[in-house]
C-alpha cells in the first residue's frame, strides 16, 4: 500500500496550504483592535467570524471570478454585523472555545449554504468546467 505522501517520479511537490494560518494573521489586528479599546468579547466575536468568513472564501476560491461571489461575501459580512451586539459570551471557568466552536460551525454552515444558494440562482447558463479553475 502507497503512502499518501510519496510523489510519483514527474509529479510536482504539493505546496503546504496555509489558510489557516493566513485566516488567523487576517483576523487577529480585529482582535486586538478591540482588545485595546477594552471590547474583549466583541474583538473575539468579529474575529472568528471574520475567520470563518476566509476559511470559506478559501474553500470556494474557483469562484473568486464571478461578481456575484464577492457581492454574496459582502453581503454575509454585513449581515454579521449585529452579531457583534448581540454575541456575549459567558465569564466562567469553561474554556471560550467551548461557547464558540459551536457557533463558528453554524456560522460557516450558514455562510456556505448562502454561496451554494447564490451559486445555484447566478451559475444557470454556465458549463461545470467553467466554474473550475
Amino acid at each position: 500500500m502507497a503512502d499518501d505522501d510519496e510523489q510519483s517520479p514527474g509529479e510536482q511537490p504539493r505546496r503546504a496550504d496555509w489558510s489557516g494560518l493566513i485566516a488567523a494573521a487576517l483576523a487577529s489586528p480585529v482582535l486586538f483592535i478591540f482588545v485595546y479599546f477594552g471590547k474583549l468579547d466583541t474583538g473575539f466575536t468579529a474575529a472568528l467570524a471574520l475567520a470563518v468568513v476566509i476559511f470559506a472564501i478559501r474553500l470556494r476560491w474557483n469562484l473568486r471570478v464571478h461578481a456575484w461571489f464577492w457581492v454574496t461575501i459582502v453581503v454575509i459580512m454585513a449581515l454579521q454585523i449585529p452579531l457583534l451586539f448581540i454575541v456575549r459570551w459567558p465569564q466562567t471557568n469553561i474554556p471560550t472555545i467551548a461557547f464558540s466552536l459551536p457557533i463558528g460551525i453554524a456560522d460557516f454552515l450558514l455562510i456556505s449554504g448562502a454561496i451554494s444558494v447564490a451559486e445555484k440562482m447566478f451559475s444557470k447558463g454556465l458549463s461545470p468546467d467553467e466554474g473550475e479553475e
